[in-house]
């Protein structure tokens, strides 16, 4: 009886430490899993559901660099480009919109990308602009690239940090829209002595311009992201003042304000949805990013929140991009150093 009991008893002891070395080794593993899993990917929905992530975008999200601040997306060319920064890395990265990777850029000419643009997307030659705020001799300046990343145009003066229109200065400009009319409007700058929404001819000639630092109507705080409407509003997140101002494209003249949906964080992006019905706005500290009614032709009123992307903290989203063919939604974050793809709930998959 008793060497039936010490049998039991060595076999429960035997049982009990090998659970016991099976947690500690499980424990371990993971410990040493990389943070991608836990938080890279972590998101919820508020409010209405309008978007939910493409986990399988990129299919080698190991290509990730540095800190990816920009993206871009030429729908009729299904290619996705995201700029990041970091040393010994390419400062863009070519993604098709499936995922597949195509081509990191060889050029030594970027050195601190910001925002990026593709304009001319449905031509047979579409361009990337990408706003460098670096401080060496390729900074402070708007480059024009082909797709392939050769350098094509520099709008501004390499390297020096200025204010004047002629010739034309910049100081860590921010983001550039170029409308398919060929006219261009830039946000000026990141942080820097300027505070401009400048909007240029599509010869380069300024059109108008308002760069005054300060909280009125009008006035700027780091202008962030600029985007135009199908009604001739510019939209621009001023950033400093969290808030978003609205222009005559035309004209230039002040149409109005939101404010009331930034009290926690500023908005740091601003894009409409390809059927014109929200806007797409980032906001980086509290890792969101929230759909927004646009307003009808001749009203501005005050923003609505309608969904929010709840992303995990320390993610920072910072600025993002649209697919206007599927809608599909393109963020790049600093914090996690990737980009992402939230692809639209609706049938079809498309919002055209």
């Amino acid at each position: 009886m008793m060497k039936k009991r010490s049998h039991t008893c060595l076999i429960a002891t035997t049982m009990a430490t090998v659970f016991l070395l099976m947690m500690v080794l499980y424990g371990t593993i993971n410990s040493q899993q990389p943070e991608s899993s836990t938080f890279k990917h972590d998101y919820q929905l508020l409010g209405r559901p309008l978007y939910k992530l493409d986990i399988s975008w990129p299919k080698y999200p190991e290509l990730f660099g540095g800190d990816v601040f920009g993206v871009a997306v030429n729908q009729y060319g299904g290619v996705v480009y995201v700029a990041q920064r970091g040393e010994n890395i390419p400062k863009v990265l070519v993604f098709t919109t499936d995922g597949d990777f195509l081509m990191a850029w060889n050029t030594t000419t970027l050195e601190m990308p910001h925002g990026i643009f593709v304009a001319d997307p449905a031509s047979s030659n579409p361009t990337v602009w990408i706003t460098d705020v670096g401080n060496g001799p390729y900074g402070h300046c708007i480059k024009q690239y082909s797709p392939a990343g050769n350098l094509l145009q520099v709008l501004g003066t390499p390297g020096q940090a200025g204010s004047r229109m002629n010739p034309l200065e910049f100081d860590q400009p921010a983001e550039i829209f170029v409308h398919s009319s060929g006219e261009i409007y830039i946000v000026d700058g990141d942080g820097g002595m300027n505070n401009r929404l400048i909007k240029l001819s599509k010869d380069m000639e300024v059109l108008w311009m308002h760069g005054e630092k300060g909280q009125g109507l009008a006035q700027f705080y780091i202008p962030h992201s600029v985007t135009v409407d199908n009604y001739q509003r510019v939209w621009v997140a001023d950033r400093g003042n969290k808030r978003i101002q609205v222009f005559n494209s035309i004209t230039g003249d002040w149409l109005g304000t939101w404010g009331s949906c930034f009290t926690e964080d500023a908005p740091y992006s601003v894009r409409l949805t390809p059927d014109r019905k929200y806007f797409v706005v980032v906001q980086l500290n509290t890792n969101q990013i929230s759909l927004l009614d646009a307003p009808p032709v001749g009203v501005i009123g005050q923003c609505r929140v309608v969904s929010v992307i709840q992303l995990a903290d320390e993610v920072k989203p910072h600025l993002v991009d649209l697919d206007l063919k599927t809608g599909s939604l393109y963020v790049a974050e600093i914090g996690a150093q990737q980009a992402q793809k939230f692809t639209p709930f609706n049938l079809g998959g498309s919002f055209l």
